[in-house]
């Protein structure tokens, strides 16, 4: 291989393994200002958009997420890498092909394991780490809480009881 090549695929190699995922996108008929827009909205969540060459990219797919990426690689290919949260990621990834029409999810990996397109739909969906987080929490809290209400009933219950009794006799 060429120096120039050796180049651009230690590159590639660099950005993909300090990442924590990888996703593939087939950017067709993107023009640059597009493209721009793209970048400017994965930076807010730490995610990178780059073109890469299919040939150069087969060199690392085994390592990345098995054959499955290798044998995916067709057409016009970029490739989405960061250290933020994937399903942020595949979320401004599904807003922004829902606005502009490009570019069109292929694949991806994440933390070397192969994503499918649907996959990664269904990723756009789930909610945030943190997100899960809080509704894990509130799962957790929620029997406490019922608990803490079943036993201030009963203690009302009886103080009510207790104030009744008292009623009665004061009455006689």
């Amino acid at each position: 291989m060429r120096p120039e090549k050796e180049a651009m695929l230690n590159e590639i190699r660099d950005r993909v393994e300090d990442s924590v995922f990888v996703i593939m996108t087939d950017f067709g008929s993107m023009n640059v200002e597009t493209a721009q827009n793209l970048r400017i909205k994965l930076r807010d969540v730490d995610a990178e958009f780059h073109v890469v060459k299919n040939r150069l990219f087969k060199h690392l797919a085994e390592d990345i997420g098995g054959s499955e990426l290798k044998d995916g690689l067709s057409g016009r290919t970029a490739m989405v890498t960061g250290t933020g949260e994937v399903s942020d990621v595949a979320r401004v990834l599904r807003d922004f092909i829902k606005i502009n029409q490009v570019p069109t999810l292929k694949m991806g990996a994440l933390e070397g394991v192969f994503l499918s397109e649907s996959e990664l739909k269904a990723l756009a969906d789930m909610p945030s780490k943190d997100g899960m987080r809080a509704i894990l929490v509130g799962t957790l809290a929620a029997p406490m809480s019922q608990t803490v209400g079943v036993l201030t009933a009963k203690l009302s219950s009886l103080l009510y009881v207790l104030k009744a009794a008292e009623a009665q006799k004061a009455d006689a």
